[in-house]
């Protein structure tokens, strides 16, 4: 059934269905703590032996314009191999649709609420599990930053006049902010900031101020297709070794201040992150492309 032939457009070669496949399709809202809150997510869950071209993926990503689309496609040993796009490139790492494809698969019981769901991803194996209350734990691994110069021009793209800066791999760099309130007020210049092409995202944080959350924070990458992600699992294997360090804490209670909006809790076990947030579904359909 698939892969699928393909045809020549431009200087692209596009995968073209002889006959109608149907795939469902799912959109959660993950790290949400309310309709529409959190990051939405595409997720499509694979029937056993498909094999999509990796280019009908991200064109699936394109047209769904969420910050990432994620595929599951089920392995005989019950785990999954799972794979990111946002709209524009495939990315090593995603906490949002990891969160939101575990929400698709014990929701639809494709898993049953105390297995847990093992990954096989371009980031390396991972692994989520379901709470009672119905959320679910991520269990991702830390990324410790390094101390680093911010680049020439970041500082001024984002509107900030002072910030501890680290590093961080891949090209994300994370600025420590010295009050909750200009994480929540930045206004960034995305032109700008797609124009430094030593940046492919950016971490803004600070220390929370409202007694609900231990820290606040905020994510842009214009240069991988998302100006601001709503909610950023990856980046919290990034902030939570970093802010359990300099606060002495092992847990943290994380906000992401985006227009949207979303929280999770943040706990660090040796070199592992682990992330639990909940999920609402928001969209169930039929793939038809």
């Amino acid at each position: 059934m698939r892969p699928w032939p393909t045809i020549r457009v431009g200087r692209r070669r596009i995968p073209v269905r002889l006959e109608p496949v149907t795939s469902q399709i799912f959109v959660v809202d993950a790290f949400s703590y309310g309709r529409f809150r959190g990051n939405p997510a595409g997720v499509v869950p694979l029937e056993p032996g498909d094999a999509p071209d990796p280019a009908w993926m991200q064109e699936i990503a394109a047209e769904m314009r969420h910050s990432e689309t994620a595929y599951l496609e089920p392995r005989a040993d019950g785990s999954f191999g799972l794979r990111w796009f946002t709209p524009e490139v495939e990315v090593d790492l995603c906490g949002h649709a990891t969160l939101a494809s575990a929400h698709v698969l014990y929701e639809t019981e494709r898993l049953a609420p105390d297995t847990p769901a093992v990954f096989h991803t371009r980031g390396g194996v991972l692994m989520a599990t379901r709470e009672l209350d119905g959320a679910v734990r991520l269990d991702f691994p830390a990324a410790p930053p390094e101390p680093s110069d911010a680049p020439a021009g970041l500082l001024d793209a984002l509107g900030i006049a002072k910030a501890e800066s680290l590093r961080t791999d891949g090209q994300f760099f994370m600025l420590v902010a010295p009050d909750a309130a200009i994480v929540r007020d930045l206004a960034p210049d995305f032109r700008a900031l797609l124009a430094l092409s030593d940046v492919r995202g950016v971490y803004v944080t600070a220390a929370a101020d409202d007694g609900e959350f231990d820290i606040v924070s905020r994510c842009f990458g214009p240069r991988v297709g998302i100006d601001e992600d709503p909610v950023t699992g990856s980046m919290h294997c990034v902030l939570a070794p970093y802010w359990c360090e300099r606060l002495g804490r092992t847990e943290l209670r994380a906000q992401q201040a985006s227009a949207r909006g979303g929280a999770m809790r943040v706990r660090i076990a040796g070199d592992r992150a682990l992330l639990t947030g909940y999920s609402l579904t928001a969209l169930r359909g039929e793939l038809l492309l």
